[in-house]
């Protein structure tokens, strides 16, 4: 159906149908929600190249992936991130539009999408520490949702994340409170803000306990099944192995189990394994009981969550910057057990 017919349907002239639809004060209520009950019902929906050249808004957010290769927001899990965020779209009236751009071209291809009217507003999304992208956000005074955090970024801007520090904090706890002393951490890129945190979390629980950090112990790298299984297998061999791995990606533990497995290592038994669970879709902790103890945050919730926060941002350009901070949950499954008495 086009506009044209419904207004047909209504009785009214197209101008006033789409001025209905835009939310132009004008418009009385009674006549708003009588046009948009005729759209919902017929299912109407406004031609969004029509309707950005009613409002000067194109109603596209977009999102610009840089093109390097070692990358943590280049992996599955973007995909369930963009799932939940296309939703919320979706029910906003919004499309949404991917672009690449190299590294070292960032700024330019963030201000080409804004200066040609290609978008209302950006995420930014695998901030690092130092997140220039931000300062360069800022700069345009562009809308835009971080998921995640930089902690080198002294100036406000929105953002929506896991508590990662915490989460990682509480999870060596655990290990430590079932006897553990020799864990060790497989983390993602360290110069990702949200690895340094995990990373932070880890090493507080240890010093709070009175243990000292072993650098054999914590390795850092992109977040796959192959890196997962390759550290923990080169730990196997240690003098001195660990007797619990906390791992920074559900992707990187199914590649530590499978390198305890090759080592005749039970997990859960002779080697403990919490992992990071980003409750995706495609690829569930299990069913009724856990594979892995996780710290589960999921990464499609935030995706509509950070949707719905950009969108009041491109509505409200001048409100204060807003943050969401969200607690990840410890599950325990069947990877962790006490420590194992070598000595």
């Amino acid at each position: 159906m086009n506009l044209k017919q419904l207004s047909e349907i209504l009785g009214l002239s197209q101008t006033t149908v789409s001025r209905a639809l835009n939310g132009y004060p004008e418009v009385s209520e009674a006549t708003r929600t009588r046009v948009q009950a005729a759209a919902t019902k017929h299912g109407y929906r406004p031609n969004s190249r029509a309707k950005g050249l009613a409002t000067g808004r194109s109603h596209v957010i977009g999102h610009v992936i840089p093109s390097s290769s070692q990358h943590e927001m280049v992996n599955p899990i973007f995909g369930d991130f963009v799932a939940g965020a296309a939703r919320r779209y979706a029910e906003h009236g919004y499309d949404m539009m991917f672009t690449s751009a190299d590294d070292t071209s960032i700024e330019r291809a963030y201000r080409d999408l804004f200066q040609r009217g290609a978008v209302d507003g950006v995420v930014l999304q695998g901030p690092k520490v130092n997140e220039q992208r931000i300062e360069v956000l800022n700069r345009m005074g562009a809308p835009f949702i971080v998921h995640g955090r930089s902690t080198g970024i002294d100036a406000p801007y929105d953002w929506v994340d896991v508590n990662n520090k915490s989460s990682f904090k509480r999870a060596t706890q655990f290990l430590i409170d079932l006897g553990h002393r020799r864990i060790a951490l497989i983390n993602g890129l360290e110069d990702m803000d949200f690895a340094q945190r995990r990373r932070a979390g880890y090493l507080q629980a240890l010093n709070q306990a009175g243990l000292s950090p072993d650098p054999e112990l914590m390795r850092s790298a992109e977040m796959t099944e192959v890196y997962g299984h390759h550290e923990a297998r080169d730990m196997a061999q240690l003098k001195n192995p660990p007797t619990a791995i906390l791992v920074s990606s559900m992707i990187s533990a199914i590649g530590v189990r499978r390198a305890l497995n090759e080592a005749g290592l039970q997990m859960g038994r002779d080697v403990s394994v919490i992992a990071h669970d980003d409750d995706l879709s495609y690829l569930k902790n299990g069913q009724d009981v856990p594979i892995f103890t996780a710290t589960r945050s999921s990464v499609r919730l935030a995706g509509e969550i950070a949707a719905e926060m950009l969108i009041e941002r491109i509505n409200a350009p001048e409100d204060p910057a807003k943050t969401r901070l969200l607690e990840a949950e410890l599950v325990v499954g069947g990877s962790t057990g006490p420590a194992p008495n070598r000595f």
